[in-house]
């Protein structure tokens, strides 16, 4: 039993030995983080679809970001054309970064006194995906479907209210 006992004892000073020669270690992080730019959008210059002629025909004025209109149905386009411009956005942020662009997925409604025409089938130019360049800008450019009434009245239509276009970065 004696045996017993001083090996019980031995094995115990040995473990508390070998305890306190696994000794505590510590290791050390630094924590970051990083402040982008935010995204920003304004506009530059309002969806203009310029001068159309009507007929006792419906149909539409597509304009595409580029600018250049194309028509169908009794559509016709003027001579003088009036003023043609796709809205245009800039946008600004963080150089280099990548970000979403969301055009209208409902129609706009523009008026003339009582008559109305809707606008809809936005697309942009870049399309669905912007890249900010080295400045951290970018012009998106924006077209849109204009849907011209048979014999729709003549008058100067304007949107009640402004359609969106945003961003968000990726």
């Amino acid at each position: 039993m004696k045996n017993i006992t001083k090996i019980l004892a031995i094995a115990i000073v040995a473990l508390g030995f070998a305890t306190t020669s696994f000794a505590q270690v510590t290791a050390t992080a630094t924590a970051s983080g990083t402040i982008v730019t935010p995204i920003a959008i304004d506009n530059a210059g309002d969806l203009n679809f310029g001068n159309v002629a009507v007929s006792a025909t419906a149909g539409t004025v597509i304009l595409a970001p580029a600018g250049t209109r194309t028509i169908t149905g009794g559509v016709t386009l003027p001579v003088v054309p009036g003023t043609v411009t796709a809205a245009q956005f800039d946008v600004t942020g963080t150089p280099d970064y990548t970000y979403a662009i969301t055009l209208p997925s409902t129609a706009t409604t523009v008026t003339s006194g009582g008559n109305s025409m809707s606008v809809d089938a936005f697309t942009s130019m870049p399309n669905v995906t912007g890249v900010l360049d080295g400045a951290g800008k970018q012009t998106i450019s924006v077209g849109a479907t204009l849907n011209v009434g048979a014999a729709q009245a003549a008058g100067i239509y304007t949107s009640g209210t402004p359609f969106d276009v945003t961003v968000n970065y990726n």
